[in-house]
């Protein structure tokens, strides 16, 4: 029995994915709990043309975070910490701080899609922020962070 899954299942495959399953586990398991649909050849047809227009936008949205991460190429950021004397920071510096220095910038971005390499940054000194845009396309931001 063919079926195509919706979603993405654990050792089976992954969402739109067109498997061969025995007939008892799909129409028993993964048809009610709307996990997967019956492979008909209507069905076939709709799933290519939905995955053809989901290309497409794909391709739009990696074009269009291209064109950000050029524009944020070798972007220096500058973030203020309270600090003691030796250097140390009162708290930590993390994703949030790195957002707002980009939305002072002009970039509105989310504060998820940015990771830290060293995770706890408790000490002034320059560090390296990575922004992932898309899947695919990921840019590196420097940044220093200084005492007030």
């Amino acid at each position: 029995m063919e079926v195509i899954l919706k979603t993405d299942v654990a050792k089976l495959g992954h969402k739109d994915d067109i498997i061969t399953v025995k007939p008892g586990y799909g129409r028993n398991y993964l048809i009610p709990k709307g996990i997967a649909a019956l492979a008909t050849e209507s069905a076939k047809k709709v799933l290519a043309e939905s995955i053809k227009q989901r290309a497409h936008k794909q391709a739009k949205l990696k074009q269009d975070a291209e064109e950000l991460a050029a524009k944020m190429e070798g972007l220096n950021l500058t973030i203020g910490a309270k600090a003691s004397s030796t250097g140390k920071i009162f708290g930590s510096v993390n994703t949030i701080q790195i957002a707002e220095a980009l939305a002072a910038k002009g970039f509105e971005i989310d504060r998820k899609i940015i990771l830290i390499k060293d995770e706890n940054i408790k000490e002034l000194g320059k560090y390296t922020a990575t922004v992932k845009l898309h899947r695919e396309v990921k840019v590196d931001i420097n940044f220093e962070v200084v005492a007030e």
